[in-house]
């Protein structure tokens, strides 16, 4: 009696550079709107009368 494994199902070959190059969501991350939030203080703090 003979043994027989099945071959299993090729890997995708794309996945592996896209996984080397750290790949993700095209939106911008949390740390772009947290900058963004440092500038727009910045801005009104800039604009407030200055305190006698």
């Amino acid at each position: 009696m003979k043994i027989s494994v099945k071959t299993r199902k090729p890997r995708n070959p794309l996945v592996a550079p896209a996984r080397f190059r750290r790949a993700g969501s095209h939106r911008p991350g949390s740390r772009f709107a947290r900058q963004e939030g440092q500038r727009a203080l910045q801005r009104e703090l800039k604009q407030m009368p200055a305190s006698p």
